[in-house]
């Protein structure tokens, strides 16, 4: 009688490589499913999660009715005022976001949840003192970037000093 083949019990983290192919709302997101359970939100692709008014990048995972980021906000540096349609919860993990939502003060320093409710205008920037790292939890009703309040996609917001340096032609 033939040996049975021996079945490995651990689990592999899926990478970006392994998930192409699969549909989602956010571009260069991760999606879930169909035997892809586990991610390492570190060490996948990052890709940008606000394009056109913040500096929040990370690797993004998608499932059928939500979406995870793992996101980066480099110091002094953040987002504009924007809004999306879809509610968002972020749990800061290290550093301090300073903003607002819905007009109200926001200082979030690392271990502390906020709720940014579904079309509420809001801005959230890392304080001067490091970078920030969030996990982004939104539903999926739309990807994870929003639009400017202003109406414009004109950039991140900076804090005097932190914007990039411009290369001399």
């Amino acid at each position: 009688m033939a040996a049975a083949k021996k079945r490995s019990t651990k689990s592999k983290a899926v990478t970006p490589a392994k998930a192409a192919g699969a549909k989602t709302k956010t571009a260069g997101a991760i999606k879930a499913g169909d035997g892809k359970y586990q991610f390492r939100m570190a060490a996948l692709k990052k890709v940008p999660a606000g394009t056109g008014y913040s500096t929040s990048h990370g690797g993004v995972v998608e499932g059928k009715r939500m979406l995870v980021g793992y996101i980066h906000k480099p110091r002094g540096t953040g987002s504009r005022m924007h809004s999306h349609k879809n509610e968002q919860f972020n749990l800061v993990v290290q550093g301090t976001l300073k903003g607002s939502v819905n007009g109200k003060r926001v200082v979030a320093p690392a271990g502390t949840l906020i709720y940014i409710p579904a079309n509420a205008p809001h801005t959230l920037v890392s304080t001067q003192d490091e970078d920030v790292i969030f996990i982004a939890i939104k539903d999926l009703s739309h990807g994870i970037i929003g639009k400017a309040v202003d109406g414009t996609m004109t950039g991140p917001h900076y804090d005097p000093g932190y914007a990039p340096k411009t290369r001399r032609r």
